[in-house]
Protein backbone atom coordinates (compact mmCIF):
# COMPACT_ATOMS: atom_id res chain seq x y z
CA UNK A 1 0.00 0.00 0.00
CA UNK A 2 1.40 3.57 -0.87
CA UNK A 3 0.31 6.71 1.17
CA UNK A 4 1.22 9.66 -1.10
CA UNK A 5 2.00 12.49 0.49
CA UNK A 6 -0.54 14.88 -1.06
CA UNK A 7 -3.45 11.96 0.24
CA UNK A 8 -1.93 12.28 3.72
CA UNK A 9 -4.17 13.61 6.03
CA UNK A 10 -2.95 17.12 8.23
CA UNK A 11 -4.67 18.57 11.22
CA UNK A 12 -3.78 21.82 12.92
CA UNK A 13 -3.93 22.15 16.62
CA UNK A 14 -3.76 25.19 18.10
CA UNK A 15 -2.64 25.62 22.18
CA UNK A 16 -2.56 21.86 21.71
CA UNK A 17 -2.95 20.24 25.85
CA UNK A 18 -2.51 23.65 27.04
CA UNK A 19 0.69 24.13 24.88
CA UNK A 20 1.24 27.56 23.00
CA UNK A 21 1.27 28.23 19.17
CA UNK A 22 0.11 25.66 16.72
CA UNK A 23 0.93 21.81 16.36
CA UNK A 24 0.42 20.58 12.80
CA UNK A 25 0.26 16.63 12.20
CA UNK A 26 0.71 15.08 8.90
CA UNK A 27 -0.80 11.12 9.61
CA UNK A 28 1.45 8.88 7.75
CA UNK A 29 -0.41 5.91 9.18
CA UNK A 30 -4.41 5.69 9.45
CA UNK A 31 -5.23 3.77 12.42
CA UNK A 32 -7.42 1.53 10.74
CA UNK A 33 -4.44 0.40 9.30
CA UNK A 34 -2.21 0.12 12.30
CA UNK A 35 -3.83 -3.32 13.05
CA UNK A 36 -4.59 -2.43 17.06
CA UNK A 37 -1.39 -1.20 17.53
CA UNK A 38 -1.68 2.23 18.62
CA UNK A 39 -3.82 5.65 18.07
CA UNK A 40 -0.76 8.54 16.32
CA UNK A 41 1.37 7.63 13.29
CA UNK A 42 2.55 11.50 12.39
CA UNK A 43 5.02 13.85 11.55
CA UNK A 44 4.84 16.22 13.99
CA UNK A 45 5.71 20.08 13.56
CA UNK A 46 5.88 23.26 15.52
CA UNK A 47 6.72 26.51 15.02
CA UNK A 48 9.39 28.70 16.41
CA UNK A 49 7.93 29.22 20.25
CA UNK A 50 5.46 26.43 19.88
CA UNK A 51 4.61 23.77 22.34
CA UNK A 52 2.50 20.35 23.25
CA UNK A 53 1.77 20.74 27.14
CA UNK A 54 2.95 18.56 29.72
CA UNK A 55 0.81 15.46 30.14
CA UNK A 56 0.25 12.31 31.23
CA UNK A 57 -0.21 9.02 29.06
CA UNK A 58 -2.70 6.23 30.14
CA UNK A 59 -3.08 3.04 28.92
CA UNK A 60 -0.56 3.77 25.89
CA UNK A 61 2.83 5.18 25.63
CA UNK A 62 4.91 7.69 23.34
CA UNK A 63 7.86 8.17 21.47
CA UNK A 64 9.11 11.45 19.74
CA UNK A 65 12.42 10.69 17.38
CA UNK A 66 13.58 14.49 16.35
CA UNK A 67 14.13 15.02 12.48
CA UNK A 68 14.76 18.74 12.64
CA UNK A 69 15.43 21.49 15.08
CA UNK A 70 15.68 22.31 18.72
CA UNK A 71 13.65 20.72 21.24
CA UNK A 72 13.09 21.56 24.91
CA UNK A 73 11.33 18.41 26.34
CA UNK A 74 9.91 17.63 29.96
CA UNK A 75 10.63 14.14 30.87
CA UNK A 76 8.91 13.23 33.89
CA UNK A 77 10.08 16.47 35.41
CA UNK A 78 12.90 16.93 34.24
CA UNK A 79 13.90 19.10 31.32
CA UNK A 80 16.82 17.97 28.46
CA UNK A 81 17.22 19.55 24.73
CA UNK A 82 16.83 17.06 22.04
CA UNK A 83 18.34 17.67 18.52
CA UNK A 84 18.13 15.98 15.52
CA UNK A 85 18.56 11.83 15.76
CA UNK A 86 17.28 12.22 19.54
CA UNK A 87 14.39 10.33 21.05
CA UNK A 88 12.23 10.58 24.30
CA UNK A 89 10.11 7.50 25.39
CA UNK A 90 7.07 8.57 27.62
CA UNK A 91 5.60 5.06 29.31
CA UNK A 92 2.25 4.39 30.26
CA UNK A 93 1.98 6.95 33.73
CA UNK A 94 4.53 8.61 32.88
CA UNK A 95 4.12 12.54 31.81
CA UNK A 96 6.05 14.94 29.30
CA UNK A 97 5.54 18.02 27.10
CA UNK A 98 7.68 19.62 24.42
CA UNK A 99 8.64 23.21 22.90
CA UNK A 100 10.35 24.72 20.09
CA UNK A 101 13.12 26.54 21.49
CA UNK A 102 15.04 26.99 18.00
CA UNK A 103 14.58 29.80 15.00
CA UNK A 104 13.56 27.18 12.54
CA UNK A 105 10.60 24.27 12.77
CA UNK A 106 10.81 21.61 14.79
CA UNK A 107 10.05 18.47 13.18
CA UNK A 108 9.90 15.11 14.55
CA UNK A 109 8.26 11.65 14.07
CA UNK A 110 5.51 10.99 17.08
CA UNK A 111 4.16 7.21 17.70
CA UNK A 112 1.62 6.32 19.92
CA UNK A 113 1.19 2.94 21.07
CA UNK A 114 -0.77 0.64 23.37
CA UNK A 115 0.61 -0.37 26.55
CA UNK A 116 -0.37 -4.62 26.25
Amino acid sequence: MILKANNMKVIEHEEFLGGKGTLTNTYFLNNEDACGTGRLFVKSMLKPGSSIGYHTHKGDFEVYYILSGKALVNDNGTEHILEPGDSILCRNGESHSIENIGDTNLEYIALILFDK
